[in-house]
């Protein structure tokens, strides 16, 4: 059976709408485009953006949201593995190639992050990823510690990838993969004494 044609015309204007937003943040910070710039970059009219989004901050919102779940369904797809070879290499890399593949869209993200909450919700994104792995691997006494050592980690990260998206990725991908991993394993090791035998939770 065909799918509801009305169901189809609706993602394909989101995605239109999505696209022309993202499209005109490479060149207007968010807060000076208007929902008349998106209609018209995205030839609609704005009667038929308001059947979708109440504004140009929950069109923004609903960009990053598409984005983050994406990435959680892949975390998810390594986390097993992740935490059975007690390393976070099985989830670098596919996350690397994931950003990889939405360069654009997140260089775009983080330029703009004044006007979104992105930053802030990666950041979440790590915690809640990372603080099982922690109270796995380590067993730490004063969860305290665990969010600290986890924002520290997801902000050094977003650092790390802005830094090479800016740099036209020059750093050869194996390279970055490798420094990543051990700076957070490093700081990890530095701030808990790693237990032998750690099961996940």
């Amino acid at each position: 059976m065909l799918k509801n044609p009305e169901d189809r015309r609706a993602r394909r204007s989101r995605k239109l709408l999505k696209e022309s937003l993202l499209e005109l943040m490479k060149c207007k910070t968010f807060s000076d485009i208007s929902v008349r710039d998106i209609t018209d970059a995205a030839d609609m009219n704005r009667a038929t953006f308001y059947l979708h989004y109440s504004g140009t901050a929950e069109l923004l919102q609903n960009v990053e949201e598409d984005l983050l779940s994406e990435l959680q369904e892949l975390i998810d797809a390594h986390m097993q593995e992740t935490v059975e070879v007690g390393s976070v290499a099985p989830v670098f890399e596919p996350v690397l190639d994931f950003a990889v593949e939405h360069r654009e869209t997140c260089a775009i993200l983080f330029n703009g992050s004044e006007a979104s909450g992105f930053f802030q919700a990666l950041q979440r994104l790590v915690h809640e990823n990372g603080a099982p792995l922690v109270k796995a691997w380590f067993h730490p006494r004063d969860p305290r510690l665990t969010d600290y050592l986890l924002n520290f980690l997801a902000w050094g990260f977003i650092g790390l990838l802005k830094e090479w998206f800016d740099q036209g990725m020059s750093l050869p991908r194996g390279e970055l993969l490798d420094a990543a991993q051990r700076m957070a394993e490093g700081a990890a090791a530095g701030l808990f004494p790693r237990e032998k035998g750690g099961e996940a939770p």
